[in-house]
């Protein structure tokens, strides 16, 4: 049956509303409003819990509510009364379930007992806790070699879980940590570390409050991480120009009413946030950024010439970067035309960027996964940075760079040890305290991960959170990756589609949430931590009674695992899980900058994280904030379907009613789409001659050729305001598209963003 698709409305604003209804109709849908709704009141509060959604700051003077309408699903779909007990493993077959959606899997509810998988009867059986982490560990010590198992983390693991399981990993043997950032911001972290010595933004909230300019890319606050659009709106209303990049125009980033603004809610106001809406296609932000920097140097020159001081901060350029002469060149070889067809934007609105930029004291720039999925991501955010050091916009107040990270701790996690890569100061500082030869060989990222899956070389799946199955691409080789492995174990709040293809030993194992309260042997409740996308660390306790008595925390279930691996001759991890105090006290001895940490997070708001970039102090080879001078992309991959007749570029994206791979409704109300997730939108002209050719509804291929073939089946066409020759649609549905093969130049990231594709009638051959 075919499910009402309609275009929005686009005089109405973000927010509003529309927001608060649909707040409402996820607390009721939980089965449990009211205690909902409490928790949602210790939301990003001192005294509650870090909101399991996204990695947005919290303002360090406080509010009386800090949540947003995606904060409001994420604590509804963790506090829910629904449940997957066992007696409903014993009803569905993991064949069955595999046929059902992602929603429905997960609108079971929370899992309540460990479960082991029994091939006889293609059912999860309980087990108890003892029996699983016995047999985890006797099959983990079977495998011919450390590096056959493979240690999966989820960006909601706290610091200390995340501390624990790289602890235990190493002292197991090997550095395979594929990670969630593998799959969004890895080549935020490795362009930063490049250009300014650390992988990590350099602006606090605070900033924004000072900020003359702020340049948003690829990214959609409404949708993603709500809370920043307040923070926008703020600055848009004192007057800073915000200027957005983005193919897809979404309402988020256009106007905004704030549900928690009583009187605006009255009058049924909102209030504009862009001063300057760009769309460029698909892979086109470098250029643009390069256009800018022409037209940057172009005023300088001009100014110089007729005896006015220079445009460019050149105390900061002389002092505190290196590669200026190198990155020029490459700017002035940079024909106008090519920036221009890359881009698809008109000179005239690069110019205008340029002016936005030399007239303000202060800028930020501001990026997320519409600028990392591609395969030259490295070398846009490198482009990024040389622009902002033209006049200094790193290392003082109201000014820097800022990648938005997703999931609420994908920042921490990696602060931790979570790090395929790991530098040697880590290894060295946990020999130090653990007494033990770390393993320092690198380890696997995700896509290495797959391929030795899929070659036979790993034999071991751990997974700590997240849905590895559906989070990364070429859904149908990663689900024969997972399902050729001896072990696979999954750390899980619910039942998802990676459960569903078990190694020959599979475990899916409960574990409290975020919300959850977590009390020790003596009956004190324990805290755990994260970091946000400001390098701020925070305190995070849940109020809500566990789901299940039989649940565990993500800590004591790693404790469990990790003693019946390695044992507990070097590390007591009992004490560990039954006092999250030590753990912190072993973070604070072992990594940087966590001085005094169980005294400092029990601070309101915790405390910020040292970083030096900030401090205008650049770790990078030569000392110094350095400029890359890549060149643009010989093609990108809007320009390779621009010039054929019947290809288009696709981009995967989330929906409003989804946070990752988790889907809380079938709804995306900002872009008018209700009750229906297999949609892509198009161009109203491109979709009107799709339509002529196909009718309504269509077939996705791939065109990759590596002799597979990729196929999304039966989605429906929807107009959107966006380029040219660009398709968008949502992930998971669409990940079957992305090849594991196209990747980002030193990322290994996904090109998610740009996938070349075709389209086809229903049933062609």
């Amino acid at each position: 049956m075919d499910h009402p698709v309609a275009s929005p409305k686009r005089s109405s604003a973000a927010g509003g509303w529309g927001a608060l209804k649909s707040c409402g109709k996820h607390l009721l849908g939980s089965r449990a409003p009211l205690s909902g709704a409490r928790a949602l009141m210790k939301a990003n509060q001192p005294d509650g819990f870090d909101c399991p959604g996204c990695a947005w700051g919290d303002p360090e003077h406080g509010s009386s509510f800090e949540f947003c309408e995606n904060g409001v699903k994420a604590v509804s779909w963790e506090a829910t009364d629904k449940r997957t007990p066992p007696a409903f493993f014993a009803r569905h077959t993991v064949t069955e379930l595999r046929g059902w959606t992602d929603y429905a899997l997960e609108g079971e509810g929370r899992l309540t007992h460990p479960m082991r998988y029994d091939a006889a009867s293609d059912r999860y059986l309980p087990v108890s806790w003892d029996e699983a982490f016995a047999e985890i560990g006797a099959e983990l010590n079977a495998l011919a070699h450390p590096d056959q198992a493979e240690f999966y983390t989820s960006g909601r693991a706290s610091n200390e879980a995340a501390y624990l399981y790289q602890l235990f990993a190493r002292l197991y043997g090997t550095n395979n940590f594929p990670d969630c950032s593998n799959m969004c911001h890895e080549a935020s972290g490795i362009a930063l570390t490049q250009a300014i010595g650390v992988g990590k933004g350099t602006v606090t909230l605070e900033d924004f409050e000072r900020a003359d300019a702020i340049f948003v890319v690829g990214q959609n606050p409404g949708t993603n991480h709500p809370r920043m659009l307040g923070d926008l709106r703020r600055a848009a209303e004192r007057g800073a120009r915000v200027v957005v990049l983005n193919p897809v125009r979404e309402r988020g980033l256009e106007r905004f009413a704030d549900p928690q603004n009583t009187v605006e809610m009255l009058r049924g106001a909102s209030r504009p946030i862009a001063s300057h809406y760009l769309q460029p296609r698909l892979g086109g932000d470098m250029a643009a950024f390069r256009g800018m920097a022409k037209a940057i140097f172009a005023a300088d020159d001009a100014a110089l010439a007729e005896g006015r001081p220079s445009l460019l901060d050149r105390a900061f350029l002389a002092k505190h970067t290196a590669g200026l002469d190198a990155w020029r060149a490459a700017v002035d070889a940079t024909a106008w035309d090519a920036i221009l067809d890359q881009s698809g934007l008109t000179r005239a609105e690069i110019e205008a960027m340029a002016e936005v930029y030399l007239g303000a004291d202060k800028v930020i720039a501001t990026w997320a996964m519409g600028v990392t999925q591609h395969r030259h991501s490295v070398a846009t955010i490198r482009e990024i940075a040389n622009v902002m050091f033209l006049r200094g916009h790193v290392g003082r107040p109201g000014a820097g760079l800022c990648p938005v990270r997703g999931h609420s701790n994908v920042q921490g996690d990696r602060t931790v040890g979570i790090n395929e890569k790991p530098p040697a100061a880590l290894l060295d500082a946990l020999e130090r305290e653990f007494h033990f030869e770390a393993p320092r060989r690198h380890g696997h990222n995700v896509l290495a991960a797959i391929g030795a899956m899929l070659d036979g070389s790993a034999r071991a799946f751990i997974g700590l959170g997240g849905n590895f199955a559906r989070a990364t691409p070429d859904s149908a080789l990663v689900a024969k990756a997972l399902g050729s492995c001896r072990l696979t174990v999954h750390i899980a709040t619910k039942l998802n589609h990676s459960h569903l293809v078990p190694g020959a030993v599979g475990y899916v194992l409960p574990c409290l949430g975020r919300t959850e309260i977590d009390r020790n042997s003596r009956g004190k409740t324990q805290i755990v931590t994260v970091e946000d996308s400001m390098s701020m660390v925070h305190g995070s306790g849940g109020i809500n009674k566990p789901a299940s008595p039989h649940l565990r925390s993500e800590v004591a279930i790693i404790a469990g695992i990790a003693a019946a691996t390695v044992g507990s001759e070097r590390v007591d991890w009992v004490a560990l899980a039954d006092d999250h105090d030590r753990i912190r006290e072993l973070i604070e001895r072992t990594i940087p900058g966590f001085a005094g940490y169980n005294t400092r997070v029990r601070r309101p708001r915790g405390f910020m994280l040292r970083n030096l970039a900030a401090e205008r102090v650049f770790e990078t080879a030569v000392g110094r904030a350095t400029f890359s001078d890549d060149p643009l992309p010989e093609t990108t991959e809007h320009q390779r379907a621009a010039a054929t007749d019947d290809t288009f570029v696709l981009q995967t994206f989330r929906s409003h009613d989804q946070y990752n791979t988790t889907i809380y409704g079938l709804d995306d109300r900002y872009r008018g789409v209700y009750g229906e997730r297999r949609v892509v939108f198009a161009h109203p002209e491109d979709l009107a001659e799709i339509r002529g050719r196909l009718g309504d509804r269509v077939d996705i291929r791939g065109t990759h050729r590596d002799g597979m073939e990729r196929v999304a089946e039966d989605f429906r066409l929807v107009p959107f305001d966006m380029p040219r020759g660009a398709l968008a649609g949502y992930y998971p549905e669409l990940n079957v598209l992305v090849p594991l093969s196209t990747a980002g130049a030193q990322s290994d990231t996904p090109t998610s963003k740009s996938v070349l594709v075709t389209l086809h009638a229903r049933n062609a051959a």
